[in-house]
């Protein structure tokens, strides 16, 4: 039987650390350089809820629901423990996006000035379908009275779209900072080689091997869970 060639404490440590530099690079960004998100701001509570729109959709959606994915796979405790805490994430990721996107909207143009590129369009589609996604597991496999054959045939689909859903994140926010770092530069705020420009495009490549380190922790065989079938079947024919 082949074997995981990354052992999972590796993979879950980096995956932290991944997040980590991430949610450095993005308080960074949002905080440091907060003049660039709305230059000559009309008003204080315009820049604050530009701010919060990187912060949420990042930290609050992103990281958060990376972290569920791995709390899900790799949480030692009871079936029941890992999805109530993988349950509970998700939901805050959810809020957190939904959150987000408002501050987003919330402007003096309002939402259609605001919805016009493929970053806008790929958001909304992303939380939507999070937000379906959400639903439907906790309908499908947290209520008790679901039949076990319907949970199992629908299971795979679940981990499909889950991951399909924060791949899609993951690609939404890279939209978003590139769309963000072009409209800076092009409107001369921005030099194409400067601290703000290499920290955007730092966070856009550490957000890339952030998911793949995610993603690669979810797919993950369990190294233990094999163990233990090899024994139990060494064990088994040696009975016999």
């Amino acid at each position: 039987m082949a074997t995981f060639l990354f052992p999972p404490f590796s993979v879950l440590l980096f995956a932290r650390f991944s997040a980590c530099v991430v949610a450095v690079l993005v308080l960074i960004w949002a905080l440091h350089f907060k003049s660039s998100f709305i230059p000559l701001s009309p008003s204080q509570e315009d820049l604050i809820y530009a701010v919060l729109h990187p912060l949420l959709m990042v930290i609050g959606f992103i990281l958060i629901s990376g972290e569920a994915i791995l709390v899900h796979r790799w949480l030692p405790g009871s079936r029941n423990m890992k999805k109530l805490a993988h349950l509970c994430l998700q939901g805050v990721a959810l809020s957190c996006g939904i959150f987000g996107i408002w501050t987003k909207f919330h402007g003096q143009d309002g939402i259609v000035a605001n919805f016009y590129s493929l970053h806008s369009w790929m958001g909304l589609s992303c939380i939507i379908m999070f937000g379906a996604q959400w639903m439907f597991g906790f309908l499908s496999f947290w209520h008790k009275g679901e039949v076990r054959k319907t949970r199992q045939r629908i299971l795979p689909w679940h981990v499909f779209l889950g991951l399909y859903t924060y791949g899609l994140a993951v690609v939404t926010a890279e939209t978003g900072l590139l769309e963000k770092l072009t409209f800076l530069q092009t409107k001369g705020n921005v030099l194409k080689r400067c601290p703000e420009s290499a920290i955007v495009n730092g966070l856009g490549l550490c957000l890339a091997l952030l998911s793949s380190v995610v993603i690669l922790a979810a797919v993950s065989p369990k190294n233990h869970t094999s163990k233990s079938k090899i024994v139990y079947s060494d064990s088994k024919h040696s009975s016999n």
